[in-house]
């Protein structure tokens, strides 16, 4: 498992492309003349290469049933107890319309990515936790 400071190893052979942009984004004042999306090459990283993990992000991401049916728990939980029985009958029977959204949720295997400071200076921001082993 990465965590935030440990040293991290990439598992497998990365080939980067794409667009270049300046770090400060579009209009920042870099003094590069590069238009945005301009292709300059490639950048190739190694298995093996290790750094420094920055950040750990995990995400299920939630649908809006899933949003719901947090809500409607949520109220059940704190406010049912003080609710008319036909009201709080009906809340329940909504929050069990939901149940298998919230356990199809719950199933669902958290999307991990790193932010990564390699050794040698260069940053890989947003990728894929599977990419990377602990070191």
């Amino acid at each position: 498992m990465l965590k935030e400071g440990r040293r991290a190893r990439l598992a497998v052979d990365l080939r980067l492309a794409g667009e270049v942009v300046p770090a400060g984004g579009p209009g920042a004042e870099t003094g590069a003349g590069a238009e945005t999306g301009a292709g300059a090459g490639f950048l190739a990283l190694a298995a093996g290469a290790e750094g420094t993990v920055e950040r750990v992000d995990e995400d299920r991401p939630r649908g809006p049933e899933v949003r719901e049916y947090e809500r409607l728990k949520s109220l059940l939980d704190d406010f049912g107890h003080q609710m008319p029985p036909a009201s709080r009958r009906q809340l329940e029977e909504q929050v069990a319309e939901l149940e298998p959204a919230w356990t199809a949720y719950l199933e669902r295997t958290l999307r991990t990515t790193v932010r990564v400071r390699f050794d040698n200076g260069f940053v890989l921001d947003d990728a894929p936790g599977d990419l990377f082993a602990p070191a």
